[in-house]
């Protein structure tokens, strides 16, 4: 699947915009950030 093709959504806490990844082929409803450092920081309250 080229990359332009591939869905977006966008991040819960930084707000940008970031693109379908396999490793989240069955979860990609539920993933709701863009990074591990994005979900650490919108867990412990920062922005």
């Amino acid at each position: 699947m080229p990359n332009q093709h591939l869905p977006v959504k966008p991040c819960e806490h930084c707000k940008r915009e970031f693109a379908w990844r396999k490793k989240w082929e069955r979860d990609w409803e539920r993933v709701k950030y863009c990074s591990k450092k994005c979900a650490a920081a919108a867990k412990s309250g920062k922005r």
